[in-house]
């Protein structure tokens, strides 16, 4: 009997616990969304204060900062996940990628201003903030590769190999396949991590937009719809609804990030169901 009470309060804890994180990320997107609705426009797009540029921005810098990161991230925790031996330099490795996943982003800011803005010559660049977003992505994705290969059954492995297959093709056609939902959750994780980091971008992208339509110069500044919110709440210009245009621009974030999990879910669902179902077959 005390075993089902305590089986029936669990239950009722996790349920309770559940409902409360639902609850609140409804109210959360009820708040941002119905204040900043109402003032997504065309004007507010394409106005003289529009947000047109920002936006680019947003996606252009987070897809540069996912091309510098993800062959490096991936790579690294295949290795050491898959190939790596076990020993103290494989250890030190590990312990070192999460110390830098708990890293401030500011402090990353500050390297890459002194690395690439300074050092480099870079300047205010979508460059220099697509590079430093890569550096603030690489230990999460390291640990996340590493976390999700380790997390499939070492049977799967046996199997193929005793199959006839390489270890290469066992990792590409059966290991990769199973660990491919916990692979697109890390490079959702740093995608959205990206779309809203303000820090790094302020010290190595600038504060300034082109206006040049869709302007894809990695040379030229860099300020994001996210720099921009921050911008416009810190500093405020005179004659401008600032209130609005930092509504508008954080119901546009939400949107953007909304959108964006969405064309990484979805497909790599469909993916995962097709390999897989090819695999049983």
């Amino acid at each position: 009997m005390k075993a089902r009470r305590a089986d029936r309060l669990a239950s009722v804890f996790l349920w309770a616990g559940a409902f409360l994180i639902v609850a609140l990320l409804i109210a959360f997107l009820g708040l941002i969304l119905g204040r900043g609705l109402p003032y997504l426009s065309w004007e507010f797009f394409n106005g003289p204060d529009g947000v047109r540029g920002q936006l680019f921005n947003s996606f252009y810098i987070l897809f540069m900062s996912l091309a510098f990161s993800l062959p490096i991230g991936l790579g690294a925790g295949i290795y050491m996940a898959e190939y790596a031996p076990k020993n103290k330099f494989t250890d030190l490795i590990r312990l070192s990628t999460e110390s830098l996943a708990s890293v401030p982003s500011i402090v990353f800011g500050l390297f890459g201003m002194i690395v690439f803005v300074n050092m480099f010559g870079l300047g205010f660049t979508i460059l220099g903030g697509s590079a430093t977003l890569a550096l603030l992505n690489l230990p999460i994705l390291v640990r996340v590769t590493e976390e999700s290969l380790r997390a499939v059954p070492r049977s799967y492995r046996e199997a193929s190999l005793a199959l006839g297959a390489t270890m290469w093709q066992t990792l590409r056609k059966v290991v990769l396949p199973t660990a491919l939902p916990g692979l697109i959750t890390g490079v959702t994780l740093v995608a959205g991590r990206a779309l809203g980091e303000t820090a790094i971008l302020i010290f190595t992208a600038g504060m300034n937009v082109s206006r040049k339509l869709f302007d894809v110069n990695p040379m030229a500044a860099g300020e994001t719809l996210a720099v921009h919110l921050f911008a416009v709440k810190s500093n405020p210009l005179p004659g401008t609804n600032a209130d609005q245009i930092a509504d508008g621009t954080a119901a546009l974030l939400i949107i953007m990030v909304i959108f964006f999990n969405l064309c990484l879910t979805l497909p790599s669902r469909w993916l995962q169901f097709r390999l897989l179902g090819k695999k049983r077959a």
